[in-house]
């Protein structure tokens, strides 16, 4: 579970109750205590570090250039636009059905509740048409089926090839950073290993930038791992 501030105020909440129970039976040294760690959980909730997290608990960014932005791709005027969390490079587990976890606070703004995978006749066709440059629904139909948050600052971010969305999960609905947003998995690879697509777009996908564009994969790590507070 990742800890967010409020659930650091809650327990902080739960624990001044209790300082005000054992006030009334006059327990000065546990209300001493506890009058401690409830400042101390205060002082830690504001401490909690903002700012988005990689989408797989656990995770270390991967380090496979063609896991990374910028990476080629047959398709889409030649470049990926996310990083790709796939077995034997992310430091933990990728299996399908793992959970996968909002990088930010926001507002779902896309979810698929289903995805019909092309035949591989109609696949091939696909990738054919996109070798120039794909649309929005030609990109829908490569990731997958996919959720999509948008996030206070103005980005928005990708889930791509999710088996299926988290449970409940619907469009206008708000969500904490690390809350599960989907189920990893391999729909758009026409049977592909399981992976996570995850893009971070500067607006709205496939119409912006997406984060780090146009950088070598030196320099996409240097500042990913800024960006995600992993130094």
């Amino acid at each position: 579970m990742v800890w967010k501030p409020g659930h650091y105020l809650l327990l902080a909440l739960g624990l001044y109750a209790l300082v005000v129970t054992l006030g009334f039976a006059s327990r000065e040294r546990q209300l001493w205590a506890l009058r401690q760690e409830v400042a101390a959980l205060a002082q830690k909730a504001q401490k909690v570090p903002e700012g988005y997290l990689l989408p797989l608990p656990g995770a270390c960014l991967p380090t496979r250039p063609e896991h990374l932005p910028n990476a080629p791709r047959p398709y889409r005027k030649g470049v990926s636009a996310g990083f790709v969390f796939q077995q034997g490079d992310a430091c933990v587990p990728v299996v399908q059905g793992m959970g996968v976890v909002a990088a930010m606070a926001g507002e779902v703004v896309r979810v698929e509740a289903e995805y019909q995978e092309p035949t591989p006749e109609a696949y091939r066709a696909l990738l054919g048409r996109v070798r120039q440059g794909a649309g929005p629904e030609e990109m829908d139909a490569l990731r997958g089926l996919e959720v999509w948050l948008r996030h206070p600052d103005g980005r928005t971010t990708v889930y791509a090839h999710l088996q299926a969305p988290y449970r409940g999960l619907r469009v206008g609905q708000r969500v904490h950073r690390g809350d599960p947003v989907g189920y990893l998995g391999n729909t758009g690879l026409q049977g592909g290993a399981p992976r996570l697509l995850f893009e971070v777009w500067e607006g709205e996908p496939d119409r912006g930038r997406f984060l780090f564009q146009g950088l070598p994969p030196e320099e996409v790590l240097r500042q990913a791992k800024a960006f995600f507070r992993l130094e």
